[in-house]
């Protein structure tokens, strides 16, 4: 089993995941320690089942949220915590099955070796993912660029992120977005322009079917409403960064590589 971090936590928020988030948290506890997780609302019998796991396993904390606040909240009602109990990191990992356990030691140690920096997952797409998903994650990653003037996030959407902890609280406590589905891009494009510079990792992505325990909460028309908003309201401060963001990329202050 791993030695326990002090200062690099792993954090699963979850709602209403099914069986699926049991055995996601199985396999995060085997590669890392500690783990915790927000169950957001969750009225599927899970909260009470992880609860019990968390009896019987010392690094295992489940955090609740009575009713669902979505994955923005959740991430900086661990993040408050993780840094009240002293962790400087955390690696945001989502509990449906899609992000590989065996990649989380390769986040910590990069975010280890570069504290500065931000860890983000760049997916690599199996046959079986669904073509408007990867289409419509296209247009984001080119929203996202162009309003951080290219500053190098390899993929807006993927949930499999590493953060230091004062920066992901300093950009999510600064604004009342990026809650839900918008969090992601909310918290890319805030951080960017925060200056925080970013480390690449492909990582293989699972697209699992209900006969899988695949479970998903996307909406099409009602969570790209809120991209498409997120995008127009960024556009301003986006334009005025644009100079500060292009000198910083230009000393190479945008990208760590290791």
């Amino acid at each position: 089993m791993p030695v326990p971090s002090t200062t690099h936590l792993l954090f699963i928020p979850t709602y209403n995941t099914g069986p699926k988030v049991l055995e996601t948290v199985r396999e995060a506890l085997a590669a890392w320690q500690p783990v915790w997780v927000v169950t957001d609302g969750s009225d599927d019998g899970t909260t009470a089942q992880l609860e019990a796991l968390a009896a019987a396993e010392s690094d295992l904390r489940i955090i609740r949220h009575d009713t669902n606040r979505g994955k923005g909240a959740a991430v900086l009602t661990g993040a408050r915590l993780a840094r009240e109990a002293g962790f400087t990191h955390l690696l945001s990992f989502d509990a449906d099955g899609q992000h590989p356990a065996g990649q989380i030691a390769n986040y910590m140690a990069r975010s280890a070796r570069h504290p500065e920096a931000m860890v983000f997952g760049k997916p690599v797409f199996p046959a079986n993912a669904p073509k408007e998903r990867v289409m419509g994650r296209k247009v984001a990653n080119f929203w996202v660029d162009f309003q951080t003037a290219w500053w190098g996030i390899g993929d807006s959407l993927f949930g499999m992120r590493l953060f230091p902890l004062a920066d992901i609280i300093a950009v999510m406590e600064a604004t009342w977005f990026g809650r839900r589905y918008d969090f992601e891009c909310e918290a890319g494009i805030l951080l960017c322009w925060r200056g925080v510079p970013i480390i690449n990792v492909p990582t293989p992505v699972r697209y699992l079917s209900k006969a899988e325990g695949g479970v998903s909460h996307y909406h099409y028309l009602r969570d790209n409403a809120r991209l498409v908003t997120l995008f127009l309201r960024h556009f301003p401060g986006a334009l005025v960064r644009w100079p500060l963001l292009l000198a910083r990329r230009w000393k190479g202050q945008s990208r760590v590589r290791p």
